[in-house]
């Protein structure tokens, strides 16, 4: 780990009491999912309805799966157009575009067919928005679009392409890159793009969960950052594990959610990391003697057994068309984690590790990071299964499929003025009534693809789609649809 003295500490938004800190400003939607990431704008005015027709403006985008990012009367998202990697400032009022910027791109990264190369979402604040494409690193410009610095990084090895967002913290962009080897979280000093400080992550594969900030008081404010089979938090200043907690499955996509006392983490590995599936394992030796076919002392995909044939790109960490014993290892703990959704208390200031609360292990997510609002935890899996959960006990107070939305589910929920608002893959956006029962107020079809989170800010629902921008709510005086 390599950390500087004195790593500046700027004030961010936190709760008067507690411990944690809190979503921003209603007007302001800062990172993927808000203020923290909690995916919360108590904010009145939302629209109970999406529908196309009723949009406020409609702006074309070139493709991305990033998020809409909203700070002032900017809204910030990225794209890829043609071997372009762009970063688009919009502004809030009519969606009308103010500029584009385009990133060095010295690499093609191969990607997963649900992935892209503009999948991470801006972190902005009143100064500067900062983006990450995997294809080269971190750029940081101000709201006038003057580039402020770059910072390269990568190549990367993630089996399905990197997919963590940035976000800023302390003065800090902060960005988690796990990956099949040589797994990191690195600190840049917002301002001047410096190094601050790189830990690495040994434990941590291929996954894209995007942090959380607590702030315990006194203490320092921290990173919350879910890895393969534990959550580690980070000194936000020095990069210091302050404290840990274990038990997560071995990939780790979904974000960590930040209660009054608790911090709640989904992860879903695969179908045999379901409860009761984990499979033990033959020791090492004895496995490579039953499958070595050719007696070269090497397994080959070719040689393996069924199972681990299915999972060989997971299994072959190094990409040498071989398991050696260390990947074996590692492939027995990750057949025997086991998905589930789990509360975690932290220690507070003083460190230690997390205790665990209570844990869930039924329809758990995939991608979709869950919802905690007014009480309720929401966990949409990529399925479609809704499960709504009281947060402080973990008791479930409903489980089903969405009515008349039954699909795939990449976009995660989010809650506002007493609304929680779902997209599909397809583009089926269900809005319910905020509460355990899953009422719904309405169900429409955008009749296109979505896998961005919604943002919501200034009682409108910011909704990306595959080729637009929508602006849902209350128009403002001289916008129009485009």
């Amino acid at each position: 780990m390599r950390h500087a003295r004195g790593a500046p500490l700027t004030a961010l938004v936190l709760m008067a009491s507690g411990l944690f800190a809190s979503p921003a400003r209603g007007e302001d939607w800062p990172r993927f999912r808000g203020g923290n990431g909690a995916g919360v704008s108590e904010v009145p005015g939302l629209p109970a309805t999406l529908a196309r027709e009723s949009a406020a403006w409609k702006v074309a985008l070139p493709a991305g799966y990033s998020s809409p990012v909203l700070v002032g009367d900017r809204i910030f998202l990225t794209a890829a157009e043609g071997e372009s990697l762009l970063t688009l400032c919009l502004r809030r009022e009519d969606g009308k575009e103010l500029w584009r910027r385009e990133a060095p791109r010295p690499r093609r990264e191969a990607l997963d067919r649900r992935n892209g190369p503009a999948s991470p979402s801006a972190a902005a604040d009143e100064r500067r928005v900062v983006v990450f494409f995997a294809d080269f690193g971190l750029v940081a410009y101000d709201h006038d679009g003057r580039e402020k610095w770059r910072a390269p990084l990568g190549p990367f090895d993630n089996v399905y392409g990197m997919a963590a967002s940035p976000i800023l913290a302390g003065g800090n962009a902060v960005l988690v890159c796990d990956q099949s080897r040589g797994s990191f979280a690195v600190a840049l000093d917002a301002e001047t793009g410096r190094e601050v400080w790189r830990v690495s992550r040994p434990e941590a594969l291929s996954g894209h969960s995007t942090p959380a900030l607590v702030a315990p008081p006194g203490g320092p404010l921290q990173v919350l950052a879910p890895g393969s089979f534990r959550l580690d938090a980070y000194d936000a200043g020095t990069g210091r594990v302050v404290w840990s907690a274990n038990g997560l499955p071995s990939e780790m996509k979904s974000g960590p959610v930040v209660g009054e006392d608790a911090v709640y983490v989904a992860g879903y590995g695969s179908p045999l990391n379901e409860p009761g599936q984990q499979r033990r394992l033959a020791p090492y030796g004895d496995w490579r003697a039953a499958q070595d076919k050719d007696g070269d002392g090497q397994v080959t995909k070719a040689e393996a057994d069924e199972t681990t044939r299915e999972y060989f790109d997971f299994v072959d960490l190094d990409k040498d068309g071989f398991v050696s014993a260390a990947e074996w290892k590692m492939n027995e703990a990750v057949m025997a984690a086991e998905n589930g959704l789990l509360a975690i208390r932290p220690p507070g200031a003083s460190g230690g590790g997390g205790s665990l609360l209570w844990t869930h292990r039924r329809s758990v997510p995939q991608l979709p990071t869950p919802l905690l609002y007014r009480g309720v935890l929401y966990m949409i899996n990529d399925g479609g299964i809704l499960t709504t959960l009281e947060a402080k006990t973990g008791r479930v107070l409903k489980q089903g499929r969405l009515r008349d939305a039954v699909d795939q589910y990449y976009a995660s929920p989010v809650g506002g003025d007493g609304k929680v608002y779902f997209a599909s893959r397809t583009g089926i956006v269900t809005v319910l009534r905020a509460g355990g029962e899953q009422e719904v107020l309405s169900v429409t079809d955008l009749e296109e693809e979505v896998a961005a989170t919604p943002a919501l800010a200034d009682g409108r629902v910011y909704l990306r789609t595959k080729s637009a921008l929508y602006c849902f709510g209350a128009a403002v005086a001289g916008s129009k649809a485009n």
